[in-house]
C-alpha cells in the first residue's frame, strides 16, 4: 500500500508474537498464540490470543478488548498513540516523520499574526464601547436596531479616525511594523508612507470555519468615504474567496435546519442571528466561490441566495452570468454569478436556489417584527435557472421573435451546464413554455451550443468507486474512512441506518489498525464539539504520521468523485455508501467470529470442572451466537439491495 504510512511499515518490521511475547507467556495453539491477559487478574484458562497472521490481539475474557500491536503496546506501557508509535518505530529502526523547520516556522508565523489580530480586535472593541469617539458610532448601531449584547457576540469595534492610531496601539504592544503589513494592517500611500489600513470605520472581525481569526471587514461611518465596505487585503491568513462570515457561529443552526441561506451584508447576518435566524452567512460582497459554497456543503446540500432587490436586475444577471470580474474592481465583484452557480451546483451536487428581498428593505427590518415574513421569502426561494428566466422575462414582449431569441441566448447556457439530465429537460421544456416557441426550436440553429456532449459526458462510460469484492479488507476501511473523514456527519445517516437493521453503531471497532482507529476517532470527535467545522477538526488532531495516510484517504475519493460525479442519483449513492460501510461490518464480524469459534475450542479443552472455565465457554458460547445474528442481519441487510452496482461500483483506481 503505497500511501500506508509509516505504521504499516513498522508493524511489517516486527513480529507481533515476539513482542507480545516479552511481556506476556504465550503457547502456540495451531498457527495462533494463548495466554494470560496481562491486563487483568485471570490464572486457570487462557483468555489471551494472539493471530499472527492479521496481526492482532484480543481478550476473550474480563477486558474483552484487542486491537493490533500498536494498540497493546499503548495498553501495556500506558502510552497515547504517538508515545507508543515512537517506541515502536524505534524498536523497528523506521524513521518518523518530522514537522520540518518551514512547516514549524509557518505556524509559529500565522499564531503571531493571529494573536495580532486578537489584540486589534480589543483595541476596536474598547474605541467602541469605552471611548468619546466610539460613542456616537455605538448610538447609531444601537439605533439599528442591534443590542450591545449582539454586538458583543460579534466582537464589533471601531477603528479611529487618526492616521496611525492603531499602528501606534499595535506597536506598543510588541507587534512589529512588519507583522502589522503582514496581517494587513497597515497600508502604503504613494509617497511610501505608511498609515493604518482602516480608519473612522465599523470594524468587523472575520472569522474561519474553526474560529481562528483571518482579518477584517470595515463599512464606513462618514457616508462620505469610499469604499463602502472595505477587507482586509490578501494575506497569509485572509482570503475572502475561502471565507464566510458568520460560518464560525452558522455551523450549528446551518446542520440544525438543514439549510444555509447567504446574505449580501456583515450587518444583515448580524440582524439575522439576532432575530434567531443563525443559519446566515455572507460571501463578504463577492460573487460565490466553489470553495466557498463546499464549506457549505459539509453542513448541507440546500444552499439560498438572498439577493438585494437592486441586484436582481436584468443588466446585474446579466453581468453575474459571464461573471465579468476582469472589467471591475475586486471589492465590486458580483455577487450573483447564476452560469457558475449552476456548474457548482452539478459539481458539489448541492441544492443552490435564489431568492429576492423586498425592494426597498433590508433584511433587520424584514424581521423587526418577527421572523415569520423572512422564513416565508427563503421558503419561496427558487432553483438558479427559474430565477434567471423570471428575471430575464420580467415585463418583456415574449410575443417580439427578437425578444425570445434574445432570452433563449441568456438562459440556455445555464440549462446546458445543468448536469442532471431530468433536470436539464425540464427546464428546456419551461423555457420554450415560458416563451411561447416549440421545445425542438431550442435545439435548432446552434442554440442547443453543447447539449449532445454534455449528454454524452454527463455520466462516464465506466463507473469508478469500489466495492471491495476484489480488494483486501483494507482498502475497504480506507474507502470508508476516507468519506468519514470528508464528511464527519455521515455517520449520523449511517448510525440511524444500521440501528433500524438490528446494528450496532458504526465505531472505531469496525477498523483494523490502531491507526485507521485513531483516525476514526478524531472524525467522530469533531461531531461532539461545535467550535471547529468537523471535516477540519479532525486534522487539527492527528500526529503527523498519520496525515499521509489520511491525505491518501481523501485524494483517492477526489479521483472518484471525478469520474463518477456521484451520479447525482442521491438515494442510490445513499445506498452504495451503506453497502459499503455493511461490507466493513462484515468483515469485522467475520474476524471476530473467527478468533471467537478458535478461543471457544480452546476453553472446552479446558478443565471443565473450575467455575473460571464454565464461566468462559458460557461467555464464548453467547458471544460466538451473538456474532453470527449480527452476521446475519449484515447479509440479509447486503442481500436486500438491488443486484444494480449503482455509481459505487468497483474500480481499479481505489
Amino acid at each position: 500500500m503505497p500511501g500506508a504510512s509509516v505504521t504499516e511499515e513498522i508493524k511489517d518490521r516486527l513480529d507481533i508474537v515476539e513482542v507480545i511475547g516479552g511481556s506476556v507467556k504465550l503457547r502456540r495453539s495451531g498457527k495462533n498464540y494463548t495466554g494470560f491477559c496481562p491486563f487483568h487478574p485471570n490464572s486457570h484458562t487462557p483468555a489471551f490470543v494472539v493471530f499472527p497472521e492479521s496481526g492482532t490481539w484480543r481478550c476473550f475474557g474480563a477486558c474483552n478488548e484487542g486491537g493490533d500491536l500498536i494498540k497493546f503496546v499503548m495498553k501495556k506501557e500506558g502510552l497515547d498513540f504517538k508515545e507508543a508509535l515512537r517506541l515502536l518505530a524505534a524498536r523497528a529502526g523506521v524513521e518518523l516523520h518530522e514537522r520540518d523547520a518551514g512547516e514549524s516556522a509557518d505556524e509559529e508565523t500565522h499564531a503571531r499574526l493571529r494573536s495580532l489580530l486578537e489584540a486589534a480586535t480589543s483595541y476596536y472593541r474598547h474605541q467602541l464601547t469605552a471611548t468619546p469617539a466610539g460613542a456616537p458610532v455605538l448610538e447609531y448601531l444601537v439605533a439599528r436596531g442591534l443590542q450591545p449584547a449582539t454586538l458583543e457576540v460579534f466582537e464589533v469595534g471601531y477603528a479611529p479616525g487618526g492616521w496611525t492610531t492603531t499602528m501606534d496601539s499595535l506597536g506598543g504592544k510588541g507587534f512589529s511594523r512588519q507583522d502589522l503589513i503582514d496581517a494587513g494592517m497597515i497600508s502604503e500611500g504613494t509617497s511610501g508612507a505608511q498609515h493604518d489600513r482602516f480608519r473612522n470605520r465599523i470594524m468587523l472581525p472575520i472569522r474561519d470555519g474553526r474560529g481562528r481569526l483571518a482579518g477584517f471587514g470595515a463599512r464606513i461611518v462618514d457616508a462620505n468615504d469610499v469604499p463602502k465596505f472595505l477587507n482586509s487585503p490578501q494575506t497569509a491568513l485572509f482570503d475572502k474567496g475561502k471565507l464566510l462570515y458568520g460560518l464560525d457561529k452558522a455551523r450549528k443552526a446551518i446542520r440544525t435546519v438543514g439549510q444555509a441561506v447567504l446574505v449580501e451584508g456583515y450587518m444583515d447576518v448580524i440582524a439575522l442571528h439576532q432575530a434567531g435566524q443563525a443559519n446566515v452567512v455572507s460571501p463578504m460582497g463577492t460573487a460565490l466561490t466553489e470553495a466557498q459554497l463546499r464549506m457549505l456543503k459539509r453542513h448541507t446540500r440546500r444552499i439560498v441566495l438572498a439577493l438585494d432587490a437592486d441586484a436582481a436586475g436584468y443588466q446585474a444577471t446579466l453581468r453575474g452570468l459571464e461573471v465579468a470580474r476582469q472589467a471591475m474592481d475586486r471589492e465590486a465583484d458580483p455577487v450573483f454569478a447564476a452560469r457558475g452557480l449552476v456548474r457548482y451546483e452539478g459539481r458539489l451536487d448541492a441544492d443552490v436556489r435564489v431568492v429576492t428581498l423586498p425592494e426597498g428593505i433590508d433584511p433587520d427590518e424584514l424581521v423587526a417584527g418577527g421572523a415569520e415574513p423572512w422564513t416565508e421569502l427563503v421558503q419561496a426561494a427558487q432553483p438558479v435557472v427559474e430565477y434567471v428566466l423570471g428575471v430575464v422575462t420580467e415585463g418583456k414582449d415574449l410575443d417580439d421573435p427578437k425578444v425570445k431569441s434574445e432570452v433563449a441566448k441568456v438562459v440556455l447556457p445555464l440549462i446546458e451546464d445543468v448536469s442532471d439530465p431530468v433536470e436539464r429537460e425540464a427546464y428546456r421544456q419551461s423555457l420554450a413554455r415560458r416563451i411561447k416557441v416549440d421545445e425542438r426550436a431550442l435545439s435548432a440553429g446552434g442554440l442547443r451550443t453543447h447539449g449532445g456532449a454534455r449528454g454524452r459526458a454527463g455520466r462516464p462510460a465506466q463507473a469508478a468507486p469500489p466495492t471491495g469484492d476484489t480488494r483486501s479488507k483494507v482498502a475497504v476501511e480506507q474507502f470508508c474512512l476516507g468519506l468519514l473523514l470528508r464528511d464527519p456527519e455521515l455517520l449520523y445517516s449511517l448510525d440511524r441506518d444500521f440501528l433500524a437493521r438490528g446494528l450496532e453503531r458504526i465505531s472505531g471497532a469496525d477498523f483494523t489498525g490502531t491507526q485507521r482507529q485513531v483516525i476514526f476517532q478524531a472524525a467522530q470527535e469533531g461531531l461532539a464539539q461545535d467550535q471547529v467545522d468537523p471535516a477540519q477538526y479532525w486534522a487539527g488532531r492527528l500526529e503527523p504520521d498519520l496525515q499521509p495516510e489520511a491525505a491518501e484517504m481523501l485524494e483517492r475519493l477526489d479521483n472518484i468523485d471525478q469520474m463518477v460525479k456521484l451520479d447525482r442519483q442521491q438515494r442510490k449513492v445513499a445506498e452504495e455508501i451503506l453497502a459499503r460501510f455493511l461490507q466493513l461490518r462484515k468483515q469485522r464480524l467475520e474476524i471476530a467470529l473467527g478468533q471467537a469459534q478458535f478461543q471457544l475450542m480452546e476453553a472446552q479443552t479446558a478443565d471443565r470442572r473450575q467455575a473460571e472455565a464454565e464461566e468462559l465457554v458460557g461467555g464464548l458460547v453467547r458471544e460466538v451466537q451473538r456474532l453470527a445474528e449480527q452476521k446475519s442481519r449484515v447479509e440479509q441487510a447486503m442481500a436486500g439491495r438491488s443486484g444494480d452496482p449503482g455509481p459505487l461500483a468497483a474500480n481499479e483506481a481505489w
